[in-house]
């Protein structure tokens, strides 16, 4: 098919399909333009053009929309497996639960930092080129999280000052 042809049917069709397909699935951007492209590879393009991208664009958001509850499903289903971040002790004076929700509210580069240290026992080098920054901002990012952690648990920790 013809680039101005293709771009003709973007431009008349494109945003009523997204509506369209937004009924079943949360990512009909993607269907409708999966849509266009499977068009555009259509030798001899349909007869029924309009009729045709329908068709696709609704097959296209049922499939994802099976697609994004089989991902929740397997998503609940690993959450319920997983072992939390933190397993309280006889002698713990923190609650895990609240632990792991307090943990939870830190901005997420400080809580990918703490998770990264302390339970994926990586450098702060490591953590740096990981996600792009300097190990010494790794270290304050780290250092920020506990200082935030200790203050929404009310802990305080004398080995480990506030910074």
């Amino acid at each position: 098919m013809e680039p101005e042809r293709l771009s003709r049917l973007l431009d008349e069709h494109a945003a009523s399909l997204v509506l369209y397909a937004r009924q079943w699935c949360s990512a009909p951007e993607d269907v409708v333009q999966e849509a266009f492209i499977k068009l555009a590879a259509q030798r001899p393009p349909p007869d029924n053009l309009a009729g045709w991208l329908y068709r696709v664009v609704r097959n296209g958001a049922l499939t994802a929309a099976r697609a994004e509850r089989r991902r929740h499903r397997h998503e609940k289903t690993v959450a319920r497996q997983t072992a939390t971040w933190f397993v309280a002790g006889e002698s713990a004076k923190l609650d895990a639960e609240i632990a792991a929700a307090a943990l939870q509210s830190l901005p997420l580069e400080q809580r990918e930092t703490l998770v990264a240290h302390l339970w994926g026992g990586l450098t702060f080098e490591q953590i740096g080129e990981l996600t792009g920054v300097s190990s010494s901002t790794a270290h304050r990012r780290y250092l920020a999280g506990l200082s935030a952690l200790r203050e929404r648990l009310g802990v305080s920790c004398p080995n480990h000052p506030k910074e």
